[in-house]
């Protein structure tokens, strides 16, 4: 029997954010069981933690179709589980060991704090179809580690935006971040983020995609400290920091579910 939740992360209440499931195993399991039970869990991701008595918890994620190699929101569920059922010391700062190195997950008030590695975007071009896909012309056009970054200059732009998830099925990336200046003044940036070749067709809040964006909007605004709401269905609301390479994310989780596997 594996313990396995449900947790709603980067969440101002329960049911809004990303949903993110989290088991708990006693040691690594198969690649093709963790694929199964994050499709059969059907969220964005689902985070695998095992306790290898080491420092740092063993931490791998998958969506409903591959494994990815970084993750935001099951991050901070993982943590947000492990004080919460007090396997972990409330207080106490986590690592965890993953393939994009170590990740810390701290407490912080009322916040969970992500260190994560900066993933900054460079200027590049579009590749064919990604445009027509979003059916917006955008001020320019990034890529990061993982996602292509495309900027316009109005968040309604954002906001409205309609893909052809089938046309955006066959750009080569993990995922697509939309992103523009807020125009709402509790905000600096607001971002969506589109990744159908990753088994997710729109992602409700996306931790990871801020490694580019902090970078990108400090950069552009000339602060370091920045707040960004990601105007999904759901919602998903974000406090960032930059500092040298690494990018500081900052949210709140609910957990909404607990059971077991079999």
């Amino acid at each position: 029997m594996h313990p396995i939740y449900l947790v709603d992360a980067f969440a101002d209440t329960p049911f809004t954010g990303n949903s993110a499931g989290v088991c708990i195993l006693d040691e690594p399991a198969e690649e093709r069981w963790m694929q199964l039970v994050a499709l059969e869990m059907n969220q964005a991701e689902t985070a695998f933690l095992v306790n290898t008595d080491k420092a740092a918890y063993s931490l791998r994620w998958f969506t409903p179709t591959i494994e990815v190699e970084l993750c935001g929101h099951a991050t901070l569920a993982s943590g947000h589980i492990l004080w919460e059922t007090r396997r972990e010391t409330p207080g106490v700062a986590i690592e965890f060991d993953t393939a994009s190195g170590v990740l810390v997950a701290n407490p912080a008030g009322e916040f969970i704090e992500l260190d994560f590695p900066e993933t900054p975007p460079t200027q590049a071009q579009a590749p064919p179809g990604l445009v027509d896909a979003l059916g917006i012309e955008p001020v320019s056009v990034h890529r990061s580690s993982f996602d292509y970054l495309l900027e316009y200059p109005k968040d309604s732009l954002v906001r409205t935006m309609k893909p052809n998830f089938d046309k955006l099925r066959a750009v080569e990336t993990r995922g697509v971040i939309v992103t523009a200046p807020s125009e709402d003044p509790a905000f600096d940036y607001v971002v969506r983020f589109f990744a159908p070749a990753s088994g997710v067709l729109e992602d409700p809040a996306t931790g990871s995609a801020q490694c580019a964006l902090a970078p990108f909007w400090s950069k552009k605004l000339g602060i370091d400290v920045l707040k960004c709401f990601q105007a999904s269905p759901r919602g998903g609301w974000f406090e960032v920091e930059c500092s040298g390479k690494r990018v500081f994310i900052r949210g709140k989780a609910f957990t909404t579910m607990e059971g077991s596997l079999k």
